[in-house]
């Protein structure tokens, strides 16, 4: 009996100390994809905002939305220039390198960029423009461009929660070379959720082992007490 008693109470404890353990993810912190990319030349980002060229890190917001939310920092991450909504994009081919993939640009421009894929990974994430620039985005290059309400711009370039959560619940659209507005399911290939790259913490997974753990320790020690 003392033995079931024993081994009750260690994994109990073992698994109060892993429910405790704040932020817990797998692979560190692999979720969040973080980057650090040094570009050779200005480019556009969504918000209007033009970049210099120099060092930059993107990383994955964690969204309780489980949306695609991209960050972008200076090299040091003391600065954050934007927070991005993305839609998944898919290549056929996993990328070995990190791929950055830019919009055509009119002559002495700086390229807008259009989607960011992880290596390893076919699934990238396509940036979302306020609306009036993927309205001209997508005239410029013969190609649709997902969109956001223009009145949003601001909450790209703010820090606080409040605009976090605007972007997270902000309807997405997808704007036409033809002017027109539709759905982005309409102008973009559906991907499965199931398929799409986890941007959410594992906590609510690590308290669901808890629970049931709990439950086998407390059969075992009602098995204990049935055989003593």
């Amino acid at each position: 009996m003392r033995l079931f008693k024993v081994l009750t109470a260690i994994g109990s404890l073992a698994l109060l100390a892993l429910m405790l353990t704040p932020g817990l993810r797998a692979g560190n912190d692999s979720w969040n994809k973080k980057t650090t990319m040094k570009f050779t030349q200005p480019f556009e980002i969504p918000g209007g905002q033009i970049l210099e060229a120099g060092t930059y890190v993107f990383k994955l917001l964690d969204s309780r939305w489980d949306r695609h939310i991209v960050q972008i920092f200076n090299a040091d991450e003391t600065h954050v220039y934007a927070t991005i909504l993305a839609i998944p994009n898919y290549r056929v081919h996993a990328p070995e390198n990190t791929i950055i993939n830019f919009e055509e640009r009119t002559s002495g421009s700086p390229q807008a960029i259009k989607a960011w894929f992880h290596p390893g990974e076919k699934l990238g994430h396509e940036f979302v423009y306020p609306k009036a620039r993927a309205v001209e985005l997508a005239k410029l290059t013969n190609e649709p461009v997902p969109s956001m309400p223009t009145e949003l711009t601001p909450a790209i370039t703010s820090t606080s929660p409040t605009a976090v959560a605007e972007l997270e619940k902000a309807p997405l659209k997808a704007e036409e070379p033809s002017g027109e507005e539709v759905a982005v399911a309409q102008a973009f290939e559906p991907i499965e959720l199931a398929s799409l790259p986890k941007t959410a913490t594992s906590l609510p997974l690590v308290g669901l082992i808890g629970i049931l753990s709990l439950a086998v320790s407390f059969m075992l020690l009602i098995v204990a007490k049935r055989i003593s």
